[in-house]
């Protein structure tokens, strides 16, 4: 975690020199860090599964110009509901974060964005996402509707379940189906299975992630995988790594074309997780960070593939 940062109204753990920090016009500067804009890797975790949904959906069928804008659509959707996400993310926990070391300096517990202005916000970011959503057809649009309903939950979930990776991991892959559907106009077995993959994915570096916050969840009393698991996580870890490869390999055999490259796709995906398994340590927070971002490389790789996979 970074301790010192380059500007009096920079957030702690934002990645320094970042973007925002540098570039941003001061008014918007508060909003772009409620929406996590000076650190992009959750929108490569939101956005790699669309990209994975759209790899199997042309390994299913065949490509099609359209799969451009679905791309590019998702790109942009991920940003702003990320974005949105965030946003709500914050509303919900400013109590919470006024109180622990790495979170106290965002926007809102330092008083930067009233909450008034957060939900404004909000609701700017949504309409964006809901104007992307409609170009994409129906079945992807009542994708995106049932989605919400998973982004709403899940602030609450580490309240009542020692589990929230697994809400933030249904929230995070929906994407799978809804860019599958954009592309197919249905939803089928193969990105249903992705989308449970996606789970064990997000739960595997999620866990990571949070055993930097680890202590000062349990003093204040917030549930996470990471105080679940303790000690164990690297063994537990590696458990759902496997699921979620296996799971991949299932949904890349159900979509029946070019499933050797889909295949050596994932190979590279697992070899990127088992490295990760290996320099893994609950204790080492600035290690769990860095870790926790190379995610954005594993997801990619296989992305890569599969659309290779598509378009062979």
């Amino acid at each position: 975690m970074q301790s010192q940062t380059e500007r009096p109204d920079a957030v702690i753990d934002a990645p320094k020199g970042n973007w925002v920090d540098r570039w941003a016009p001061d008014a918007w500067r508060p909003f772009l860090h409620l929406s996590r804009a000076d650190r992009p890797i959750g929108t490569w975790l939101l956005l790699l599964p669309c990209w994975w949904g759209i790899g199997l959906a042309m390994m299913a069928g065949a490509p099609r110009w359209f799969d451009l804008w679905i791309a590019l659509a998702c790109g942009i959707g991920a940003i702003v509901m990320r974005g949105a996400g965030c946003t709500w993310n914050d509303i919900t926990d400013r109590g919470i974060d006024a109180q622990v070391a790495r979170t106290r300096s965002r926007p809102l517990p330092s008083g930067r964005v009233s909450l008034r202005g957060a939900y404004l916000w909000l609701i700017a970011q949504g309409l964006v996402g809901l104007v992307i959503l409609l170009t994409l057809g129906p079945a992807a649009i009542w994708m995106g509707v049932a989605s919400l309903a998973l982004v709403a939950i899940y602030p609450f979930a580490k309240r009542f379940t020692w589990w929230p990776q697994i809400f933030l991991g249904l929230a995070f892959n929906w994407g799978v189906m809804l860019a599958y559907a954009a592309h197919a106009g249905r939803v089928d077995a193969a990105p249903v299975v992705a989308w449970l993959a996606g789970i064990a994915w997000t739960i595997f570096y999620d866990t990571i992630y949070a055993h930097q916050d680890a202590e000062d969840d349990a003093l204040i009393g917030v549930k996470s995988t990471a105080l679940l698991f303790g000690r164990n996580s690297p063994r537990i870890l590696a458990g759902f790594a496997v699921l979620a490869v296996v799971l991949l390999a299932v949904a890349i055999g159900m979509t029946g074309r070019n499933v050797l490259i889909g295949w050596a796709g994932l190979a590279a995906f697992a070899a990127h997780l088992a490295w990760q398994l290996r320099l893994f340590q609950p204790d080492q927070d600035a290690m769990c960070l860095q870790l926790f971002r190379s995610n954005r490389d594993a997801g990619l790789i296989l992305a890569l593939f599969l659309a290779v996979a598509g378009l062979a």
